[in-house]
């Protein structure tokens, strides 16, 4: 029961000692008073006196954590720039630099008389596509043009052993005897 009633005793003193300090921050000062309307001064003197005591009347209230006195505002940001003692540029730094050159660029090429470059607009080449549809179409019909190309030159072969005659047949299994030249032509 001691214990509780110790913690509770300093509860109770840290509660009073809070509540002073808001007290004395939030005091009224006796000392400032202000000047009375009946005395006459001159406008000059009069403002630099206004100016002076509203400053000190705010940093008397206000803690300045997060209030700033010369704009009298809220603090906005921080004291210096935290890229500071940084080597290289930030990514914003070099975001901006890249856009600077974009639109250099194209006000640049905006401002040139040359007009459209049809060169730029087409491709070299301008039928790679229909070629590219065109050999896979083409790979069927090669095979087939391969096939009766071997078929004519066999009709041709055994056309012209017919003519020759049978006797002509050689015994040892060579298909014809056709010269190169004839072979080559019946391949054209």
């Amino acid at each position: 029961m001691s214990s509780l009633n110790s913690l509770n005793a300093a509860s109770e003193d840290r509660k009073a000692r809070l509540a002073k300090l808001r007290g004395i921050k939030r005091k009224q000062p006796t000392e400032d008073v202000a000047p009375e309307p009946e005395q006459q001064q001159q406008p000059g003197q009069q403002q630099p006196e206004q100016q002076q005591a509203e400053p000190d009347v705010a940093r008397q209230y206000l803690s300045g954590r997060n209030y700033d006195f010369e704009t009298r505002g809220p603090k906005l940001g921080f004291e210096t720039m935290p890229n500071k003692g940084l080597e290289r540029p930030t990514l914003e730094e070099q975001a901006a630099d890249v856009a600077a050159d974009v639109e250099k660029r194209a006000a640049q090429e905006a401002t040139d008389d040359k007009g459209i470059d049809l060169l730029k607009l087409q491709p070299k080449k301008p039928n790679w596509d229909l070629k590219r549809n065109l050999e896979k179409k083409m790979g069927i019909l090669n095979v087939r043009t391969d096939n009766a190309i071997a078929s004519l030159v066999r009709q041709r072969i055994s056309s012209s052993q017919k003519g020759s005659g049978a006797d002509a047949r050689p015994a040892d299994g060579d298909a014809a005897e056709v010269d190169g030249m004839a072979l080559v032509e019946g391949l054209r």
